[in-house]
């Protein structure tokens, strides 16, 4: 079990687009190593998803997976586990959908995102094996979340206001007044 340090906001390299994965680097024990960890970090940080760029490796991989706890998400639905290479995400709708999201490497803190509630993705999976699927729901707000970091981009870019963020303890995600 290794552990990686989670780079929080500010760090430049969370603002830095990401390099595509060849078919090469998938079978090296370096990166079966770095998939390993980044699911052990995710693990151990509580968190539904983890995308290589916060733990410094500025490549395009994200990991997800919520099977055996919730995590900071009581009662929202399960995400499987899944390893997702070089993905390209399409809306597939103008609709979108709102949640109150947080992030590893915004700790203790959330704010209220609206992102298109369907979605196409494309990506690869750790044999380079080719994947396109529609995902609606929370997995797709997973999903689009931990992509943005790979081109730099994070939650607090997207908020729908400013006065929609704050500490955990502080804020209402209640949906009282999202006005």
């Amino acid at each position: 079990m290794a552990i990686r340090k989670i780079l929080r906001i500010g760090n430049p390299l969370l603002r830095r687009f990401s390099d595509d994965i060849t078919e090469d680097e998938v079978s090296t024990k370096d990166f079966k190593k770095l998939i390993r960890d980044m699911f052990d970090t995710m693990k151990h940080a509580d968190g539904v998803g983890l995308a290589a760029p916060q733990i410094g490796v500025l490549k395009k991989l994200v990991v997800v997976g919520t099977e055996e706890d919730p995590g900071r998400y009581k009662g929202a639905p399960e995400v499987p586990s899944q390893i997702i290479i070089n993905p390209v995400i399409e809306p597939l709708t103008e609709n979108k959908d709102g949640f109150w999201e947080g992030c590893l490497s915004v700790p203790g803190m959330r704010g209220y995102v609206e992102r298109p509630n369907q979605i196409k993705m494309t990506w690869r999976d750790e044999k380079f094996n080719l994947h396109e699927e529609t995902i609606s729901g929370f997995r797709a707000i997973v999903l689009q979340h931990e992509c943005d970091h790979l081109f730099g981009t994070l939650y607090v870019d997207r908020l729908k206001s400013p006065k929609l963020f704050g500490y955990n303890e502080e804020i209402d995600t209640q949906g009282k007044d999202l006005d």
